[in-house]
């Protein structure tokens, strides 16, 4: 079959890139493109598939035990649900805030977070009806998010040089705490073992 130039440019990884997301299981990259998903298979570093459709597409989130993927779209504030076997589209969800980027997937609750920047807060997303579960008011604007795997999610709030503190089942607000000499945080890991939360 001929391959179209957009085909070709997308084969290429045409545009920027942002959160890069590992399917440990499928051993598969999901990479944001800033239109679409580049999905690289590592077992023969090659380009496995393409998600397309997604405007300003900043994170990826995996759902495995639901056969779902996730992606924020930061341009038109809206989530795309994928299949995870066959990276076909399967619909949008539309936040609650504005400017969607970063994205996590909680198998605890089974739910999608998108963190907007444009907005101050986080849509909660029920991962198995695709639909809003409600609205988390954040102190600022939000950037990367971590879970602690006790229930509770960890964000950079990034204008105010702070971290913030939710509970993924309630979406309320646990606190939130200045970042001595971190200015605009943007990267966050979190340590299991220990329960410490790294910004960066």
């Amino acid at each position: 079959m001929a391959r179209t130039a957009s085909s070709t440019a997308r084969s290429r990884g045409e545009g920027g890139w942002d959160y890069l997301t590992v399917d440990g299981a499928g051993r598969r990259v999901f990479v944001s493109r800033g239109t679409h998903v580049m999905v690289v298979d590592l077992r023969r570093d090659s380009l496995a598939g393409d998600i397309p459709n997604t405007p300003g597409v900043h994170g990826i989130a995996l759902a495995p035990e639901l056969g779902r993927g996730f992606t924020s779209n930061g341009r038109d504030s809206t989530v795309t649900v994928f299949d995870l076997r066959t990276l076909a589209p399967r619909g949008t969800v539309q936040v609650t805030g504005r400017g969607p980027d970063a994205i996590l997937y909680d198998p605890a609750t089974r739910r999608v977070f998108t963190f907007n920047g444009g907005s101050g807060n986080a849509t909660a997303i029920d991962a198995a009806r695709a639909a809003v579960a409600g609205t988390v008011a954040l102190a600022g604007k939000p950037e990367a998010a971590v879970l602690d795997g006790a229930g509770h999610v960890w964000v950079n709030i990034e204008d105010r040089g702070e971290i913030e503190e939710f509970d993924a089942r309630t979406l309320r607000s646990l606190g939130h705490w200045p970042l001595a000499g971190c200015e605009e945080p943007s990267g966050l890991a979190f340590d299991r073992a220990h329960g410490l939360v790294y910004p960066m």
